[in-house]
């Protein structure tokens, strides 16, 4: 199977996004991340941080997941809560970035959006917790005292998000078609693995 796309979940503090952007830089392709909520902000007039607040506030009970879904499948988006129409808009911003052809797909659920899409890869990045610590403070420059709660934020708010707009949970390993630790392989060693993946 030909790659055309790799979306990227990840742990925050895994160094997932500087991954997802040296891939796409060293391939010659598009990636998309916070690009995705510029676009919905600009096209519906919604701030970048409110899209980001119902992203972190999104209900996570299984009946309102269910609720959401079955709305979005059935084409009725009037019924469906604030939030429910951001993760419609960035869905369909994801459709429409990947019209430009081979690109990486940074969070968001775009394997969700990409699902009917040929040649789409689900690329999990983990990294273990001394790893995740080291980033998080010398290259976030965040405080040592805080890195562990901003680093549980982060990771439920995706956590919660995934599950919310996809009824799965996001690290699980059966959603992904690769997973990779950039603790043992590093950043170079996980790039170089997703360009092999890309053929490029």
């Amino acid at each position: 199977m030909k790659c055309n796309y790799i979306t990227i979940e990840r742990e925050y503090g895994s160094g997932g996004t500087e991954i997802a952007r040296r891939v796409a830089q060293e391939c010659g392709i598009n990636c998309y991340g916070p690009e995705i909520l510029e676009a919905v902000s600009e096209k519906y007039g919604i701030p970048v941080d409110r899209i980001q607040h119902y992203e972190e506030t999104v209900r996570g009970s299984f009946l309102y997941t269910v609720f959401v879904m079955s709305q979005v499948r059935a084409g009725d988006d009037n019924m469906l809560p604030e939030e429910g129409h951001i993760f419609l808009a960035e869905q369909q911003e994801i459709e429409r970035l990947a019209g430009n052809g081979p690109a990486v797909f940074l969070g968001h659920c775009a394997a969700q959006a990409l699902k009917k899409y040929p040649g789409v890869v689900k690329v999990f990045i983990r990294a273990g917790a001394e790893e995740k610590k080291r980033r998080i403070t010398e290259e976030y420059g965040i405080p040592e005292r805080d890195a562990e709660s901003i680093r549980k934020r982060f990771d439920n708010k995706r956590s919660k998000y995934f599950y919310a707009n996809t009824t799965k949970k996001w690290d699980d390993v059966k959603n992904y078609d690769i997973v990779l630790d950039s603790s043992g392989l590093g950043i170079d060693g996980c790039v170089a693995a997703l360009r092999g993946v890309l053929g490029r």
